[in-house]
Parts: C-alpha cells; sequence; structure tokens
C-alpha cells in the first residue's frame, strides 16, 4: 500500500538538535515516496529554528511551554491532547503515528489512537537511557505500543531483556551520499556538535593538547553552540590551546565545514546513533572517536574505516588522532573505506526498511 497518512511526533518541530532533524529528513523522505505527512511538536522554544518553506503541514500543540506539572498541567494535557485526536481521526486506514520522544508520547496517550499503528521510539543508547529520568518513561510510555523502535540490534536487545517485547531496531538514514568527498587536504580536525556536557568537547580539548605540539602546522576546528561555550573557551585558553582551535560557531553547512578538513573527531560521553560522524564517513573524511554507545561501533568498522578509542580515554583517542594526522595514505584509504561503507545506510534502503514495518505492522 502506498500513500499512507504518516504522523511525526516530537518534543519540538522548530528546535535546534538530532531528533528534530531526524524528524524533518523522515518527514521529506516520506513525502517524497508519496506518503501524506504531518509533522507535530507539543512544544515552541524560545529560538524556533527557520524551517524555510516545507513540502508537508506542522503542527505545535503549544505556543510556548506547557504549565508545570500539576492540576493545570494535567488539565492542558488533555486539553491538548484533543487537538491530536482530531488530526488522527480524520486520517485514512493505515495511518501510522511515529512518536520519535518519550516524553511526547505522553500527550499522544491522552489521545485516541484506536485504529492506528503507533511506533515509540527512543533514539539514545540503551545505557544512556538508563542514566537518566526517561529509562522508566520508556518502560511505562511504550509497554503498549505496537513497536518499540531504537537504533541498533544491542540495544533492542537490552530494552528486551529490560521487559519491553514489542523492541525492535531501525537505524538512521545518512541524509546525503555526495558525488565529490572532502580533498582531505585541509589541515583540520573537525567537531560537529552541541557545545554541551553530552557531547564531551571538554574531552575533545585534553585530547587536543596532547596531539597540538607533535602538528604545530594542524588545527581543530570546533562548531557548535550551546550552555557551555563560555566554559569551553575559558579550558582553551587555561590548556594555551588559542592559536589551535577555531571556534566556528553553527553552521548550516555540513558538507562544507567537512570539506575544510582531512579528520573528523567525536569525543561524546553518550550517543544514539551519531548523525555528524554519518556525515562525516559520506564525505570521506575519516574519524577518531570515542566507542561510547552500540550506535558508534555499528557505523565506525574499526581499523578500516575510522578508528575508536576506549569511551573517555583522551589520551588513547589523542593516539588515534595522532595516526590519523601524521598520515596521509592512512587518511585516504579510511576516508575512501568509509565513503563505501556508509551507503549501507542511503535514504533509499532505510525508507525501504520503513516501508517493510508498516506493512507487517498492518497485519
Amino acid at each position: 500500500m502506498t500513500g499512507r497518512d504518516i504522523f511525526l511526533v516530537s518534543n519540538s518541530v522548530d528546535e535546534l538538535g538530532g531528533v528534530t532533524s531526524w524528524s524533518h529528513q523522515m518527514a521529506r523522505l516520506l513525502t517524497e515516496r508519496g506518503h501524506r505527512v504531518h509533522v507535530i511538536g507539543i512544544t515552541t522554544p524560545d529560538d524556533p529554528h527557520d524551517l524555510g518553506e516545507l513540502p508537508y503541514p506542522t503542527t505545535r500543540l503549544y505556543d510556548g511551554q506547557p504549565p508545570g506539572p500539576g492540576r493545570a498541567r494535567d488539565a492542558s494535557m488533555r486539553e491538548r491532547a484533543t487537538v491530536l485526536t482530531g488530526l488522527f481521526r480524520a486520517a485514512r486506514p493505515g495511518a501510522v503515528v511515529i512518536v520519535t520522544q518519550v516524553w511526547a508520547m505522553e500527550w499522544v496517550k491522552l489521545a485516541d489512537t484506536a485504529g492506528l499503528t503507533v511506533i515509540g521510539m527512543s533514539h539514545e543508547s540503551f545505557e544512556a537511557s538508563k542514566r537518566s529520568s526517561r529509562f522508566q518513561r520508556v518502560l511505562r510510555h511504550y509497554r503498549d505500543v505496537d513497536r518499540m523502535l531504537v537504533l541498533t540490534r544491542e540495544d533492542a536487545d537490552l530494552w528486551i531483556g529490560a521487559g519491553l517485547n514489542n523492541a525492535s531496531f531501525l537505524p538512521n538514514a545518512v541524509p546525503w551520499l555526495p558525488d565529490e568527498p572532502s580533498p582531505r587536504t585541509g589541515k583540520a580536525v573537525v567537531s560537529i556538535g552541541r557545545l554541551s556536557d553530552e557531547k564531551g568537547v571538554d574531552m575533545l580539548l585534553d585530547t587536543w593538547s596532547e596531539v597540538a605540539p607533535r602538528h604545530p602546522d594542524w588545527a581543530l576546528k570546533v562548531y557548535g553552540s550551546g550552555e557551555d561555550e563560555e566554559i569551553l573557551r575559558k579550558q582553551c585558553t587555561a590548556l594555551g590551546l588559542d592559536d589551535s582551535v577555531v571556534w566556528m560557531g553553527r553552521t548550516g553547512d555540513v558538507p562544507g565545514a567537512l570539506r575544510g578538513g582531512s579528520v573528523f573527531a567525536l569525543s561524546s560521553r553518550s550517543e544514539g546513533f551519531p548523525l555528524a560522524l554519518m556525515e562525516a564517513m559520506a564525505m570521506g573524511v575519516p574519524c577518531a572517536a570515542f566507542d561510547c554507545a552500540p550506535g558508534v561501533h555499528e557505523i565506525v568498522h574499526d581499523g578500516e574505516d575510522g578508528l575508536l578509542a576506549a569511551p573517555g580515554n583522551t589520551g588513547e583517542l589523542a593516539r588515534k588522532l595522532d595516526l590519523l594526522m601524521s598520515d596521509a595514505g592512512l587518511r585516504e584509504r579510511m576516508g575512501e573505506a568509509a565513503r563505501e561503507n556508509i551507503r549501507r545506510y542511503g535514504a533509499r534502503e532505510i525508507a525501504e526498511r520503513w516501508e517493510a514495518l508498516f506493512a507487517f505492522l498492518e497485519r
């Protein structure tokens, strides 16, 4: 069956972040395949990201944030859930609701989803979820959905072990496969991600302090913005790295950012299925990364198309970066292997797996 009604429900439609990017990527992909897609966000952030023209409708349940916990919030949740019910009831038979974040599921649960297929997603690793309040919420709110989806088989097995027998996995798609890779001539290591504790840029600076003296002609280009920017800049100065670290700010041109570098660094404390890592590989930029989640070693074949270090081991990450920075031939081989291997997550391949899942759950 083609041309389903598909609702993608997230915490927000227009905040900056991996899940929001994924939602719009999926919405475009499914729209191109003839489905009628509607993207729904619960809240509206203070600084909404400009989405430009979209080929599908979007709805925001709140013009800001919902009320704080208490009776007012409960009443407002029930009221806003009726908006969802109205949208869901107007859908054609075979419609699917994909809830991309468990917090958004609290509103979907209050809506009438009778006759619809409901898929709940977690975009982080099992371990990252277990360390947060989301773990109990996933167990509670996703217990009765038609399918609970994570990004790797390893994580799905762990959720099944925790009691979610409806758990399965489906990886993210790489958003583009460019014809032209990075020339890998720029003497720069590139990092792309939010400047927050989770992304571990503080550990990357510690790593860079070991590598930079050996490569005085190289720079570390840090793309991103976030709440930790000021403290990270102070750390950079304290480590004496101001001459070799360039703070690039947010970028809307990821391929361009990657073209300016020859190595990609991922220093996260936790990840789901890191998009920036996939994008670097698609551009043929070999990476050195902390193996901080199943998604990382699912994407990178260590020693073949990138190099992995034990989570948090800055000395080991420094050695991996040094290897790649010192050997142009190794960068070429790994960059080309990365470009080739990442094709298994091409948009068409992943979209077809989603179509197969919709058909299976409808039976």
